[in-house]
């Protein structure tokens, strides 16, 4: 089983955040993520915030270079 991630410098925010979230599974990079998005970015727990960040997993590894944001 290969490495997930997600990268928040794939969204919008208004503090441009740079982090990129790496796991070996879906169910610890998911609980990361949640975790991430309550304390720095004020999201709650719901859900629908689990099912938008299980929606955006992907596999391997994230790139070095920031992709284009989403609008």
């Amino acid at each position: 089983m290969g490495r997930k991630f997600i990268d928040c410098r794939e969204f919008p925010s208004e503090m441009n955040c740079s982090i990129a979230i790496g796991a070996d599974t879906e169910g610890e990079l998911l609980e990361a993520a949640v975790q991430h998005a309550v304390k720095v970015h004020g999201h709650q727990d719901t859900p629908e915030l689990r099912d938008m960040l299980r929606s955006v997993i992907k596999d391997g590894m994230p790139p070095e270079k920031a992709p284009s944001r989403a609008a």
